[in-house]
């Protein structure tokens, strides 16, 4: 059982425009998929587990109908795996198609006591296959990115031994895509910058804001 609160919405995100990077479409997602998962895999942020893509028609919208594709067998790279997607087509919507996916795996967290737990989409990770270019965008939820817990308590050691993993993985996706990220919209919970996460202002106390009332 996970012993992380998880916010609704994203802690923070951050986004890529690789329009340049390479052709679209999906034998290209994959492949950018697969290279960018090394790449978080490195830090122990993300070890792929499945695909999660939804079908939509061209003129009509979504069908409604989402697949989740176990990546045990077809593993990302894997040059059948754009063929497993397509076959995974409901057979009721013969001319779908997919817009974007999510790689879903397992990241590893360091607690308070320097020991490491495994947790279940500690980051998320998507992509566009879209015909006006590639994107990439990832996303994480949870507080041991920040300052403060949801309750605006510090935790500065677990800050200390999450954050900079997750700032070193954005530099090194930096240097593969050869452009910085372009940090998502602020929400309830947080905001990004170029290299983490926005700090809030801490209060008379030292306390950070307290988010509960909205887990």
């Amino acid at each position: 059982m996970s012993t992380l609160l998880r916010a609704p919405r994203e802690r923070a995100s951050w986004f890529w425009d690789l329009y340049e990077f390479g052709a679209p479409g999906l034998e290209s997602a994959l492949a950018l998929a697969a290279r960018t998962s090394e790449v978080l895999a490195l830090h122990a942020l993300l070890v792929p587990v499945r695909l999660e893509y939804v079908w939509n028609v061209a003129g009509a919208g979504t069908t409604g109908i989402t697949t989740t594709l176990e990546l045990a067998a077809w593993p990302l790279g894997d040059p059948g795996l754009p063929e497993q997607v397509r076959g995974s087509r409901p057979a009721a919507h013969p001319t779908a198609d997919i817009a974007d996916f999510s790689v879903l795996g397992t990241g590893t967290w360091i607690d308070g006591e320097d020991r490491p737990r495994n947790e279940y989409r500690l980051v998320e990770l998507s992509f566009s296959t879209a015909p006006t270019g590639l994107s990439v965008e990832l996303a994480v939820h949870h507080d041991i990115w920040g300052r403060y817990e949801f309750s605006g308590r510090p935790h500065p050691e677990i800050h200390r031994r999450n954050a900079p993993r997750l700032a070193v993985a954005l530099r090194d996706l930096t240097a593969l895509f050869g452009m910085p990220p372009e940090p998502g919209e602020r929400t309830y919970f947080g905001m990004a910058t170029v290299e983490g996460l926005a700090e809030p202002e801490a209060d008379a106390n030292g306390r950070g804001p307290d988010l509960t009332g909205r887990l």
